[in-house]
């Protein structure tokens, strides 16, 4: 259905609903006083790739709900999957015990590396997750005699979570810089955001320049230096930079030669959502350690795991307790997250979900063309179902754009236009994104490719200028 003729959001359920929300809920990555004049959005239910507010309004899940939602709300397939598990076993704890959904898909999880990576470690967020790659390798480089390996490694703009561990080697300063006391910090190297390239180079030249500064480093520090982390071919949080798959051939060959694990967060840009099954098979390589959570329960139940290799999990494997890796979460491999999961991996299987987003992709292509053509856009790029167009600054050369184009707040403009066109946008500072989940039919792609470009221009003309103004 498309929301162009739906109802604005105003009734007064609805407001009394996000005033309740208000008083008793602390929303995260928010500056709660913003909601005094960015009002809430009360939502009542889930249809497919909308969202319908208590209102009646709906909106198109353009961000898949913070990248989660991989086949669309109240999924049919999947529902069902947790209507049969709730009657058998919900929970159980993993220490000790064991079940089948949590066998099953960590044997499905290994067999889709080609069982390079296996043994598959649980939590509930992709923060977790990260924690535990860290703490398992330089866990591991002790139990190898290797203790002094406790440094880490990550890329300038990289984004792996809110913990303590994980904001350590989280390179974004609105999140980090207000708790740098209490962190365990990273060495930074140069991004291979391809957007840095100078005249005549490629975004390969812009890897190989990226992958030098990590060599010097490593040359430097290996004896000291654990693991490096990196999110494979899009750095999501830093503007959905991208970049090419080079660099984690680079990576991967210069941890091997320095003898450093390489972890490779795929919790935004695993399961289909950079092109591939995992972004880091379009490299052709394996990491040691492989993060994984948002679409892996399609958005169902908060699920995370880590596969490692093999030669971690020997480095554990012992008769003393004290090398073992002691580390738990209550819900560590709940069955009801599990077979949300597993049947997550089945619509891949049976729908042939990653061919059918090409061609899906290559759609919506076609219709973002008006947003790619806009003078007020650079670096407009795409990911597999990663789309993303950054606004240009009034200091940026852009011969056709008027002066006074560019509104301040561009992402909450942005984001409230879309809404009001039934839309869900979250623009990331000055870079719009597009990230739907993988069942939009044609008319849904033409719906979010127009209100994604009416948003922007509505967003850049502010309030009070007219269209073409």
């Amino acid at each position: 259905m498309n929301s162009a003729s739906a109802s604005a959001p105003a009734p007064a359920a609805a407001d009394a609903l996000a005033a309740r929300s208000l008083r008793a809920v602390w929303h995260p990555c928010t500056q709660m006083q913003s909601h005094e004049h960015v009002p809430l959005i009360p939502l009542a239910r889930g249809e497919g790739a909308w969202l319908v507010e208590t209102s009646g309004h709906r909106l198109l899940d353009g961000i898949s709900s913070w990248w989660v939602n991989l086949f669309g709300h109240a999924n049919p397939r999947i529902g069902a999957a947790l209507h049969e598990q709730i009657d058998r076993l919900e929970h159980a704890m993993l220490a000790g015990c064991t079940h089948a959904p949590v066998v099953e898909l960590s044997e499905r999880l290994a067999a889709l590396t080609g069982n390079a990576l296996g043994h598959a470690f649980y939590a509930s967020d992709g923060a977790s997750a990260v924690e535990i790659a860290l703490k398992m390798s330089h866990h591991a480089w002790r139990n190898l005699g290797r203790p002094a390996k406790r440094e880490f490694v990550c890329v300038r703009g990289d984004y792996h979570g809110e913990t303590l561990g994980a904001l350590g080697v989280t390179d974004v300063p609105l999140f980090r810089d207000v708790y740098a006391g209490l962190l365990h910090p990273a060495h930074v190297v140069a991004s291979p955001d391809a957007r840095q390239a100078q005249p005549g180079e490629s975004p390969a030249d812009v890897a190989r320049r990226a992958a030098a500064d990590l060599d010097r480093l490593l040359s430097e520090r290996d004896p000291t230096i654990a693991a490096l982390v990196v999110e494979p071919l899009v750095q999501c949080a830093a503007g959905m930079a991208m970049h090419d798959p080079l660099y984690l051939r680079q990576l991967r060959a210069l941890c091997d030669r320095h003898e450093v694990h390489l972890i490779a967060d795929e919790i935004a840009v695993g399961f289909g959502r950079s092109g591939s099954f995992f972004a880091c098979e379009q490299a052709g390589i394996w990491p040691d350690f492989l993060c994984l959570s948002k679409g892996l329960s399609g958005g169902y139940l908060p699920l995370s795991v880590v596969l490692s290799r093999p030669a971690v999990f020997d480095a554990f494997y012992a008769a003393d307790p004290a090398r073992a890796f002691l580390h738990s979460h209550s819900y560590t491999g709940n069955p009801l997250a599990c077979r949300a999961a597993l049947a997550t991996l089945d619509i891949f299987r049976d729908d042939a979900v990653i061919e059918g987003n090409r061609q899906r992709g290559a759609e919506l292509d076609a219709l973002l063309q008006p947003l790619r053509d806009d003078p007020r856009v650079a670096h407009a790029r795409r990911c597999g179902m990663i789309w993303a167009f950054d606004v240009r600054s009034e200091a940026d050369p852009a011969p056709a754009v008027p002066p006074g184009s560019f509104a301040p707040n561009f992402a909450q403009r942005c984001f409230a236009a879309a809404r009001e066109r039934g839309v869900l946008l979250r623009p990331i500072g000055r870079t719009l994104y597009l990230m739907p989940p993988y069942i939009l039919t044609t008319a849904e792609n033409r719906h979010l490719a127009r209100v994604a470009w009416q948003a922007l221009d509505a967003a850049l003309r502010g309030p009070g200028r007219p269209a073409g103004a």
